[in-house]
């Protein structure tokens, strides 16, 4: 039997966050196949993409110990979605970096769990990576999430044109948002 310990690389009050398995695909490329989730992003990922994401991921925390970690809720073991850091290399002002994220499923919304679990994210980025800062981006329509970022003590730096939107006129302008380690 595993302990919670064995099973996750952090945990917060209700969640815990590992690594990726192959059998997370088919629930990651559901949440990522609705609307509503991915209200803010310019398009679906296939599921070739969604396993293309996960392989990223996985070599991301083998090279780094850390990623866009799969969070399950420990009590029940359901698989919720996405929450942790990632190194951002796009052409911007303040790249590279390590960003914070998300992605719920949205049976998982309004129960606190995406801000639960980037503080927990953060505690991870600041105590056991030793990390001087982290970023957050979003577009400046996703007013959900820039309520994460203020929620975890982040601080709104600017606002920029993201390159990966410029086609997107409705998501292209972004809010950065940064933390760092005190």
């Amino acid at each position: 039997m595993y302990t919670k310990e064995d099973k996750y690389i952090y945990t917060s009050e209700r969640l815990g966050f590992r690594a990726w398995k192959s059998t997370d695909l088919p629930k990651l490329f559901v949440i990522n196949s609705n609307s509503k989730v991915m209200e803010f992003f310019p398009n679906k990922p296939s599921l070739k993409e969604t396993e293309g994401f996960i392989e990223r991921m996985n070599t991301q925390y083998k090279e780094s110990q850390y990623c866009y970690f799969a969070v399950e809720v420990i009590e029940t073991g359901d698989f919720i979605g996405f929450i942790g850091l990632s190194k951002q290399t796009y052409e911007a002002d303040f790249t590279p970096c390590v960003d914070i994220g998300w992605r719920l499923d949205e049976q998982f919304w309004y129960k606190g769990y995406a801000t639960e679990g980037a503080k927990a994210s953060l505690h991870y980025a600041f105590k056991t990576l030793k990390l001087n800062e982290v970023v957050a981006v979003c577009p400046k329509v996703n007013t959900k999430s820039e309520q994460v970022m203020k929620k975890i003590g982040m601080q709104k730096i600017t606002e920029f044109k993201h390159v990966f939107l410029k086609d997107n006129p409705n998501l292209e302008v972004c809010v950065l948002y940064k933390i760092k380690h005190v």
